[in-house]
This record gives C-alpha cells, sequence and structure tokens, in this order.
C-alpha cells in the first residue's frame, strides 16, 4: 500500500504558499479554502484556558468525486503549556473543508507556477491580523486591524501601535509567540509492494533486535544507531518494540514530518495498549454524515524541532476523517488522536 510521506521545505517566496495554490504547509497562517463559511471563532477557542488556538499544519488532499475536487484538512493547537495533556488531544482542533471544482472562490483552471506568484485570492471576511483566522473585532482607534480575540490584540498592540491611524497600518509581521514559521510541506511517494511489507517489517526488526542483544545495532545495515536517536534520544521507551519499529521504519527518511497513508494504520510511536488504546476502539462517527472515521495522515515529532516552541511535546499526531468525506458546507470537525511516550514510573 502506497504511503507518501511528507517533508518541510523553506519557500523562499511565501506567497506560493497562499489559497491560491492550494498548499500543504507547516506553520504561517492558514491559506482558507471555503471563504466565506470560516469557523467561528469559538472554534478555535481551546476549552481549558479559552485562549485562542494556533494554526499547525494543513494539509491539501483531494479525493476522487466532484464535491472533493478540492479538499484541505487544518490542524489547530493550544500553545499554553498547562492545556497539554499526555494522551489527550484536548487542546486540538481538527477541521476539513471541500469545494467542487466549479465554485465561487476559485478558478476551474489550474494555478500556474510559472514567473511570479500571484496574490491570494481575496477573503470577503476580515482575518485576524496576528492569525489569519476570523476576526470579528476591530482596532477602536484607526478601524483598519482586525482580530480575533481581544488576547491577540493585545499581543499585537506593541507593533501596531507605532504605526495605528497610519498609512500601510495594516501592514504588520507575525508575532512568533501566535505564529509557528512557515515551511511547504512537500508530498513524496514511497511506494510498498504489496504482500512483502509486513516480512520485510519483521525482518528488519528481527536484524535489529539481534544487533542490539549483541550491542551491535550500529552494524544495522544502512541505519546507524546515531541516526535513529537524532529526534528520539535515548528513552526509557527504547525496550518498547514499538518504539524500536517506529525508530526503524523512519531511520531511511529520518526529515519526514508527514505520513499519509489513507485508510491505513498509523505508525504509533509506543505500545498503543498502555496509551490510547480505549479512544481507539471507540472512534466516533462522522458528526455530518454520521459515517464511520479512518486514518487519514499523521504529524510526526520530527515536526517539533521546527516549530521553535519548546514548550509543545508529542509523539505522533493521528489525524481520522470521515472515510467518505462527506458533503459539507464550510467547515467540519474531525478527530485527532494524541500518542505520547510516558516514561514508566520507577517502583
Amino acid at each position: 500500500m502506497e504511503i507518501d510521506l511528507g517533508f518541510a521545505e523553506k519557500s523562499d517566496d511565501g506567497a506560493w504558499l497562499s489559497n491560491r495554490y492550494f498548499p500543504s504547509k507547516l506553520g504561517g497562517q492558514p491559506a482558507w479554502l471555503e471563504l466565506e463559511a470560516l469557523p467561528p471563532t469559538s472554534q478555535l477557542q481551546c476549552s481549558k484556558c479559552q485562549g485562542p488556538k494556533s494554526f499547525l499544519a494543513q494539509l491539501y488532499a483531494p479525493f476522487d468525486d466532484e464535491f472533493n475536487f478540492h479538499r484541505s484538512i487544518y490542524v489547530f493547537l493550544c500553545r499554553n503549556p498547562d492545556c497539554q495533556e499526555a494522551q489527550s488531544a484536548g487542546n486540538f482542533t481538527v477541521l476539513r473543508s471541500q469545494l467542487p471544482r466549479k465554485n465561487k472562490f476559485f478558478s476551474e483552471e489550474e494555478p500556474s507556477d510559472v514567473g511570479e506568484p500571484l496574490p491570494a485570492v481575496p477573503c470577503p471576511k476580515k482575518l485576524c491580523a496576528a492569525c489569519g483566522c476570523h476576526a470579528p473585532h476591530v482596532c477602536s482607534k484607526c478601524k483598519a486591524i482586525h482580530y480575533c480575540s481581544s488576547e491577540h490584540q493585545r499581543a499585537h498592540w506593541p507593533q501596531h501601535k507605532p504605526n495605528c491611524g497610519a498609512p500601510g497600518a495594516a501592514n504588520v509581521k507575525p508575532l512568533t509567540q501566535i505564529v509557528f514559521p512557515e515551511f511547504e510541506i512537500v508530498m513524496d511517494s514511497n511506494p510498498v509492494e504489496s504482500g512483502e511489507d509486513d516480512k520485510n517489517d519483521e525482518a528488519r526488526l528481527a536484524e535489529f533486535q539481534e544487533l542490539e542483544a549483541s550491542g551491535k545495532t550500529g552494524d544495522l545495515s544502512n541505519v546507524s544507531e546515531a541516526e535513529m536517536d537524532k529526534y528520539f534520544g535515548n528513552s526509557a521507551a527504547a525496550d518498547d518494540k514499538t518504539f524500536r519499529q517506529f525508530k526503524k521504519q523512519t531511520a531511511a527518511e529520518p526529515d519526514q514530518i508527514v505520513r499519509y497513508k489513507r485508510g491505513g494504520q498509523p505508525l504509533w510511536i509506543t505500545n498503543t495498549a498502555k496509551t490510547v488504546e480505549d479512544q481507539l476502539k471507540k472512534l466516533p462517527n462522522c458528526t455530518t454524515c454520521g459515517g464511520s472515521r479512518q486514518f487519514e495522515f499523521q504529524i510526526m515529532p520530527q515536526a517539533l524541532t521546527l516549530l521553535e516552541d519548546e514548550n509543545l511535546d508529542w509523539g505522533v499526531l493521528a489525524v481520522y476523517t470521515c472515510a467518505k468525506s462527506c458533503p459539507i458546507d464550510g467547515y467540519v470537525e474531525e478527530l485527532l488522536i494524541k500518542q505520547d511516550i510516558v516514561e514508566e514510573e520507577q517502583s
């Protein structure tokens, strides 16, 4: 079954990551697909601290049917360290949006990547100067800058204050405490021959375990222990077979930040029985059509090295979406399961 791997690339010109070009990206501001029915501020508000969530990533993933000609999945999270809990995605929100080929926002013709990038397709809704989400509030002084929340307005005020009311006041820079560094997610197919995947995985794991037992893991063909520990370090979870398999599976492409395998299975980083098994047993159905959800993609821990926020941590972020990707208006919530590595308590 084919797996697509996603890698982060710094873009020379962020204009290529606007909504006009249907990007997949990590960080920056969201490139909205449906431009009228934007998610309300309440939908992107943390249920614990009530603060606005930050945009983490979006993936452009169309289906082969008319109403999914354009389709994007968005992931948001609250960055407040007090709102992060092990094995809990309560501080995350996942949204699905889709459009037919013929729609009121975008041309039916594929956008050209020749020459200079064209500007973003304008949104009829006001967007927050700080984060790019729907902005029902406005600066009471200049009436030119809009915000999604009082939190973002206060955070943005030191930058906006010197230019408030002046020409060009709307030309503002993103704030690092709100907006993550922006990268394009470039997808690359990693085909696996049907029927050989499990056999090869088992053989590789057996080889790894044999060398590990003899203290010669550095001799593993084409993969050094140092390379496998590049992101994961010397964790107590090294005794976990699932964790060792995770490291082995990712060692050939250690910079992958996304694994896309719609209808497949996530590559878990540790034993699910001790972490997220209960959540997997009771996956809620799609809130729109009532149909089942399936795994679509996961965000890897390697992405953490790019976000420049030491308060964040996760093992695997597994996104589950409506298997039919049913027709919707605007944006509908999907499901995310967050798996963490938890050190075993010493008795």
